[in-house]
């Protein structure tokens, strides 16, 4: 049985795809074990470097950072999230001296790596002879590239909305306003969604960067916590526990994204509570008139 577009494996390739799993599987678990094995060969394992970790303030070190992080990432995302918005309206505008610009910007901050748009922000102001702090450079940096390239997923998921949605609401007298929020927004929110939480899962782990301009935020602290003589330099250990604070922030946003879409796709349809109605009697025959 074939279809169109894709046709269905056959016994070999099934069995071949079965030994390319196992293989893979066997390749991951190995690398793994490995990994584990020469962490447990250098010590990385030994009480003495995980000993700190037991102590309120590491643990309040870390939840500062953190919550420094979580800031950091929020209030980025908020305003990327407007200029993206803001950006994307300009690029889908008819009118050429407002198009013309926000293409310009997003191209722009496409392009420029976002390192430099930190430094630039932290650097900048100090050549100026302005003192600025390391949080709001860092805030700058991620709203500028992010919300470009939020732009572009906004305008593509705008143009996958079928044209005749548009058509229908114009036929109907609505301006173009009205048809961007009332019409195409709320149907093309459900295929950007993944887009846009992934680019935030992005943004959110971009903003270790500010370890570069000495942000205390949670990769700072860690190599702060790593750097201790007295515990062995347990850089490892740290680095670790932050890598699974990272891990566990993503893992639980893209959840959420997928429960949202999940919601906004099927969640708002009611089942219906009516009970069926019951079948006429088999043993009994209708009387003919």
């Amino acid at each position: 049985m074939s279809n169109v577009l894709y046709d269905l494996p056959g016994p070999k390739a099934r069995l071949r795809n079965r030994v390319f799993g196992v293989v893979t599987v066997i390749a991951i678990v190995a690398l793994l074990a490995y990994i584990v094995e020469r962490f447990y060969s250098t010590g990385q394992f030994n009480a003495v470097k995980w000993q700190q970790f037991e102590y309120k303030s590491v643990q309040q070190d870390l939840l500062d950072g953190y919550l420094t992080t979580l800031r950091a990432a929020g209030t980025a995302a908020v305003l990327a999230l407007a200029l993206g918005v803001l950006l994307a309206a300009g690029r889908l505008s008819d009118h050429a001296w407002f198009r013309a610009p926000c293409s310009l910007l997003v191209e722009l901050f496409r392009a420029i790596p976002l390192l430099v748009l930190i430094f630039f922000a932290y650097y900048g102001p100090i050549q100026l002879g302005y003192k600025v702090g390391a949080f709001w450079p860092l805030v700058f940096g991620l709203t500028l590239y992010n919300g470009a390239v939020l732009a572009e997923i906004f305008r593509a998921g705008v143009h996958a909305v079928a044209k005749g949605q548009s058509e229908a609401a114009y036929a109907l007298g609505m301006r173009k306003t009205q048809v961007m929020f009332s019409i195409l927004l709320p149907q093309a929110i459900r295929a950007m969604l993944p887009a846009i939480v992934s680019q935030l899962v992005v943004l959110l782990k971009d903003t270790a960067l500010g370890f570069i301009i000495q942000l205390p935020e949670l990769l700072y602290v860690g190599k702060g916590i790593g750097g201790k003589l007295a515990f062995e330099l347990p850089y490892v250990p740290s680095y670790l526990i932050v890598a699974a604070i990272y891990i566990t922030t993503c893992g639980l946003l893209s959840w959420f994204a997928f429960w949202l879409q999940k919601r906004l796709i099927g969640g708002g349809r009611r089942r219906t509570t009516a009970k069926p109605l019951p079948l006429p009697d088999a043993g009994k025959t209708a009387t003919v008139v």
